[in-house]
Formats: structure tokens, C-alpha cells, sequence
């Protein structure tokens, strides 16, 4: 029997199988404009696998999750982050996941969530932000934080993404260099998360999820952020699509 945790984001959509308890496989797609034939895209992919209705139980999580005809159940990506989450780490922890739509921040105690946090009014302090920050500048988030890197940090002080974007436009059209502004975005959605960190208990190990997880910049500047080392994983980004696998272990 296949365990299968399917995770659509709003700008990814994320799988992983499970045989038993080891993740047999894991793929991500863009998401796109149709979250329901984003489902449809994995279902085929799955067959590719082998993998069908008759051998397997699958569970779906996140912004389209309600956009999976042929999942036995549905279930909110804050638990199945959780879970996954505690599945790669194997310890209590504190899971932060920038998501394109919202951040997220949960507390995870013996596996189980215990407290959680969600920035989702508005899209400064996610993965949008950094996208549409990004593209004022005329780069991608990874050139954008290579860039960072290079720069001074530079006040970004509005909190809402539209006027954040007029305030980049202009700090451009006064001259300042670009790796000066990138390293003012990553020190603002950053600051952002903190804030929202601040909510929790910092007893905890505190560990990075979502697509930025691979990113090495990121994980720096946070860590300085929280005065801790943010931990990850390789299959970090995977980790609500793990969750939702595990959870897919345990229907009856």
C-alpha cells in the first residue's frame, strides 16, 4: 500500500509517496492558474508511478487542497506541516514556512501541533512578497538574495506589499544600488517573521520549511533575526506533503 500526500500551494504543489514508512518518491509542479488541473497533472504522474486508487491512500493539504476529487480525506496544511516537520527533525520544534500566500509559525510538541501563527492579511512577510520585490528589481528571489548579500541594509519601512513597492520604485529612481535594496527586502520579510516568532516559545529548536528552506541566504539572516540556528533539510520544502502522507498512514 502507497501512503500519498499531495500539498498545492499557491505557487507549488507538492507530493510525497510513502511504502510504509520511507518516502519511496517526491515531486513538485508549478501549481499555475488551475489548482484543479494541477491535480490532475499529479494524478497522471502518479500513475507514471504505478500508483492508482486500488494501491494506495492519499491525503490532500494546502490552498487547493479542496481541488483533489480523488483524495480520501482533506486536511489543513498547519497539521500536516506540523507533522512532516517533526518527521524530519525528530524532536520537538518551533516549524516557520513561508509560504506564497501566508507564513506560518507552529509549535510542535510529540509530534502534535501545540500553538500556531499565520500571517495571512496581507502578503508582505511570504514568499509573494519576495517574488514581487524581486521582480522590481529585475531579478528572481535566488539572484536577488545572491545580491543581498553584496549590499548595506537599507530601511524598507512600509508594511503593506503595494506601498513596499512604491517605496522600492523610489529608493531606485533616487540612486540607491539595487544589492543595497535587495538586502533591505530580506531584512524586512525576515523582520516580519520574527514578529510573528515572538507569539512562541523560544525553548524550542526552530526549524525552516516551504520553498525557501533551500535557501541558504535566508536561513542566515533569520537565524541572526532569532538568535538561533534555523535548522532545515533538504526535503524541507516537502515537508507539508510529507504530513499529509503520514496522515494518509493513518486512515482506517
Amino acid at each position: 500500500m502507497f501512503y500519498v500526500g499531495v500539498d498545492i500551494g499557491s505557487t507549488a504543489s507538492k507530493v510525497c509517496v510513502l511504502e510504509d514508512e520511507n518516502i519511496k518518491s517526491t515531486f513538485v509542479l508549478p501549481t499555475g492558474w488551475s489548482s484543479v488541473e494541477t491535480a490532475e497533472n499529479i494524478k497522471e504522474r502518479l500513475s507514471e508511478l504505478g500508483i492508482n486508487k486500488n494501491n494506495s491512500q492519499i491525503v490532500a493539504t494546502g490552498y487547493g487542497r479542496v481541488s483533489v476529487p480523488y483524495a480520501d480525506k482533506t486536511v489543513t496544511e498547519i497539521t500536516c506541516h506540523g507533522k512532516g516537520a517533526y518527521y524530519l527533525f525528530g524532536k520537538d520544534c518551533t516549524v516557520i514556512d513561508i509560504g506564497g500566500q501566508d507564513t506560518k509559525v507552529i509549535t510542535v510538541q510529540n509530534g502534535n501541533v501545540t500553538n500556531f501563527t499565520m500571517n495571512d492579511k496581507c502578503a508582505a512577510g511570504t514568499g509573494r512578497f519576495l517574488e514581487l520585490m524581486a521582480n522590481t528589481l529585475g531579478f528572481d528571489i535566488v539572484e536577488m538574495c545572491k545580491r543581498a548579500q553584496e549590499g548595506k541594509e537599507t530601511t524598507i519601512s512600509s508594511m503593506c506589499t503595494v506601498f513596499a513597492e512604491s517605496e522600492v520604485i523610489s529608493l531606485i529612481g533616487s540612486g540607491k544600488r539595487r544589492e543595497d535594496i535587495a538586502c533591505g527586502v530580506v531584512d524586512s520579510i525576515t523582520g516580519k517573521v520574527k514578529s510573528l516568532c515572538q507569539k512562541h516559545s523560544d525553548s524550542f529548536s526552530y526549524f525552516l520549511t516551504g520553498g525557501l528552506s533551500a535557501n541558504p541566504y535566508i536561513v542566515e539572516k533569520l537565524s541572526e533575526k532569532l538568535g538561533s540556528a534555523i535548522k532545515t533539510d533538504k526535503l524541507g520544502r516537502y515537508a507539508g506533503a510529507i504530513g499529509a502522507a503520514l496522515m494518509a498512514k493513518g486512515i482506517k
